[in-house]
């Protein structure tokens, strides 16, 4: 069943044809036209209220389609992933999601900012050089940085960035709070020191960001989080998972994104939305770990698969990347969405009519069909959402 993506515009995407948004929700559907003023984000497929994917030929959403028919979905109720490509020119805000029993309690306190009561763990496939922010960095890591960038260190105070190094998470929780208490003009003051002091330092990874962060949200406390979080540079085909409590946020960059079917953000920074300072804090993971720790492994399944399965029910990924040939993909008891970022196929799922595979071609292979046989006359490249049965 062929799909088209909701398009998400939001002023963090990529201008125009620069964004991968754009480009293949343009290849997927010839009459979509590409606006090169507008900023083109993220590409939705999936079932989710805020954004429900289109059969294409119809005026269906795949929600409608779903809610009447729960066989394509193995019985489910819905489906339990949400499906993204992301192009992202400007940062993100330094966020976290909740955990399933924090989300089903914001959810019934304050149903305005927090729309579902669902858990949010994601995971993050570059597709291109891809920059983020993830998890707090060693705790030594964390005190030197304090350490060395006085202004930092002053508006925290010293007798705290001491805590660091003597209570490891209980006194990087302090000082992190700490920071997200400062007074406005505080926050501005270190930060015009620490712009300065630059000037006349090498140019630094962390001082570079911090220039780029400070250009995008001039003033923001956001980019002072930089100095206490990972900074994660990915390669293409390189990821990073998110579950619930890390603090994260991304940077630049393409990638393929899947998630639970969630849209809860807790904020804190860097975003002109509701900052929920007090909830981020509570719920936040203090553990210090390396950049390195957080690089995703997947797991080869064949010379022509690699699966992503982080340890959560309801998503996994794998990459499909097949040469001129024959192959048979699996499809889960549960269903999956495919979308194709380069190549040429033709698809024969089981008991549905084939389909022409190209690039930003979208389909649902619903539940009643076992496999999806391609007789690939173009290298493929893939990307399969499912529910994660492989544990």
């Amino acid at each position: 069943m062929e799909l088209e993506g909701a398009i998400k515009s939001y002023d963090w995407g990529k201008l125009g044809a620069q964004s991968k948004v754009a480009t293949l929700a343009k290849a997927n559907n010839l009459s979509f036209n590409i606006d090169n003023e507008n900023c083109y984000a993220e590409l939705w497929m999936g079932d989710h209220v805020s954004g429900p994917s289109i059969v294409s030929g119809t005026d269906q959403s795949l929600d409608q389609l779903l809610a009447k028919d729960k066989e394509l979905i193995g019985g489910m109720s819905k489906l339990p992933f949400l499906l993204k490509v992301l192009s992202i020119g400007k940062a993100l805000s330094i966020q976290v999601h909740p955990s399933k029993s924090e989300a089903e309690k914001l959810f019934a306190s304050r149903p305005d900012l927090y729309k579902d009561p669902n858990h949010k763990p994601e995971l993050a496939i570059a597709l291109t050089p891809f920059l983020a922010l993830c998890g707090f960095r060693p705790y030594e890591e964390i005190y030197t940085n304090l350490k060395e960038n006085e202004p930092l260190y002053v508006l925290i105070g010293a007798e705290n960035v001491e805590q660091i190094k003597v209570n490891g998470p209980d006194g990087l929780r302090h000082c992190f709070s700490l920071l997200m208490h400062s007074k406005d003009s505080d926050v501005h003051s270190c930060i015009a020191k620490l712009n300065e002091s630059f000037q006349t330092k090498e140019p630094t990874t962390d001082r570079r960001i911090f220039h780029q962060l400070n250009e995008q949200f001039p003033n923001d406390v956001g980019s002072l989080c930089l100095f206490f979080l990972n900074v994660i540079e990915l390669q293409p085909g390189q990821a990073i998972f998110l579950p619930a409590k890390e603090p994260h946020a991304y940077l630049s960059g393409d990638c393929i994104e899947c998630m639970a079917c969630s849209d809860n953000v807790v904020r804190a920074g860097l975003t002109p939305k509701y900052k929920d300072v007090e909830t981020l804090l509570a719920m936040l993971n203090y553990d210090g770990s390396s950049g390195e720790s957080k690089i995703f492994q997947p797991k080869v399944v064949d010379e022509h698969q690699l699966l992503f399965a982080p340890a959560v029910e309801d998503f996994a990924v794998v990459k499909i990347q097949v040469s001129t040939k024959k192959y048979r993909i699996k499809n889960s008891k549960f269903g999956s969405i495919i979308i194709v970022l380069a190549g040429k196929a033709s698809a024969n799922a089981q008991n549905l009519e084939p389909v022409a595979l190209k690039e930003g071609k979208i389909c649902f292979v619903p539940a009643t069909s076992s496999y999806i046989d391609v007789d690939v006359t173009e290298d493929l490249v893939a990307y399969q959402a499912m529910y994660n049965d492989f544990s």
